[in-house]
């Protein structure tokens, strides 16, 4: 009765043995497969939250609010842009409205040195037009000649989360066909310490691959968020553009998106996400600073009401600004930045 009891032990331990073996020559066979010098596919096979949280630090909520001041003009009195001068618009403005826009997203903090500091985003974010003009509708609904009201922006204000007691940042340069832009501020001494900058290498968005694994950093809706994606379509245009799949929620545009080569925490910036598909709808609004707690929605509303439009986000479809753009950005405004007194020469290499 005992031999069996045994045969069954020494089996068992046998198979145990053997399985331990498989299990570390797989280890040992599979790992090393990741120092390839290629951008990771798979998902990442060890822990790199301090890394991420580390990095997230860097990245930051930025609000962008534009003034304008509009003039509203008759339409009996049939004003053409062409008449649009300063002594005209003072004797025929009918109505004079105040309205301001606003927007968010997410900038990362690239440079501090001495007393100036530096951040990158999307151009879509800060780059309010000076100028507005609206135009009376004709009756098939299409855009008449003849305008109905001139919007002047009077001042825009640009601040960042979570950056201590730093004020307003300014806007250093834009190029809206990259969709980039650089803010930049001055801000004391004793604030150096607070102000935490992103030091990862600069990786290449013409080397990511069908099915490369990559990490976006945002503020969808105003909330830290770290998430992942597989990149589509690589090297759609000859700065190495693509697409990935990631959900995109507003906010999320200016966000860095990091790939992984050789295993984490081996991270690359390779692009910031700048848009996602979206579809537009027009919709009739009230007056945006109606106080909607006081509503009685059982009633009519008999206020003014004012044509807006909605965009539906397609989620998934997410376009990214690859990191060599953002580079040709840099090299061709070298100059211009250091005048300013920022040197970006870690990004011109």
């Amino acid at each position: 009765m005992r031999t069996p009891f045994f045969s069954r032990l020494y089996i068992g331990c046998i198979a145990f043995a053997l399985l331990s073996a498989c299990s570390r020559r797989i280890y040992q066979t599979v790992y090393p497969t990741l120092n390839d010098g290629r951008y990771d596919s798979e998902f990442p096979y060890r822990n790199c939250s301090a890394e991420l949280r580390r990095i997230g630090e860097t990245v930051k909520m930025i609000n962008a609010i534009a003034y304008y001041k509009s003039y509203v003009f008759p339409e009996n009195q049939r004003v053409r842009k062409s008449q649009l001068q300063p002594e005209f618009i003072r004797q025929n403005t009918s109505e004079i409205i105040y309205f301001n826009q606003a927007t968010s997203g997410t900038a990362t903090i690239i440079l501090r040195q001495s007393d100036r500091m530096a951040l990158l985003t999307c151009a879509h974010i800060v780059n309010f037009p000076d100028t507005l003009v609206r135009y009376y509708a004709l009756e098939d609904g299409k855009p008449s000649p003849f305008v109905q009201s001139l919007s002047i922006k009077e001042k825009q204000a640009n601040y960042v989360t979570n950056l201590g007691n730093i004020g307003e940042i300014h806007i250093l340069k834009i190029d809206e066909d990259k969709d980039l832009a650089i803010l930049g501020t001055e801000f004391p001494s004793s604030a150096d310490k607070l102000i935490p900058i992103f030091n990862y290498p600069l990786g290449k968005a013409k080397d990511l691959e069908w099915g490369s694994f990559v990490y976006l950093l945002g503020y969808p809706r105003g909330v830290k968020l770290v998430t992942r994606g597989i990149v589509s379509e690589p090297n759609r245009d000859k700065h190495g553009e693509f697409i990935v799949d990631a959900l995109f929620n507003r906010g999320c545009s200016g966000g860095i998106v990091l790939a992984v080569k050789d295993g984490v925490p081996n991270f690359e910036l390779v692009g910031i996400a700048k848009s996602a598909a979206a579809e537009y709808e027009y919709l009739i609004r009230p007056n945006s600073s109606i106080d909607q707690t006081n509503y009685d929605l059982h009633f009519p509303y008999s206020g003014d009401l004012y044509v807006d439009y909605k965009a539906n986000i397609q989620y998934g479809v997410t376009h990214v600004v690859p990191i060599e753009a953002i580079q040709t950005f840099f090299r061709d405004n070298y100059e211009f930045f250091l005048g300013l007194g920022y040197d970006f020469t870690y990004f011109t290499k």
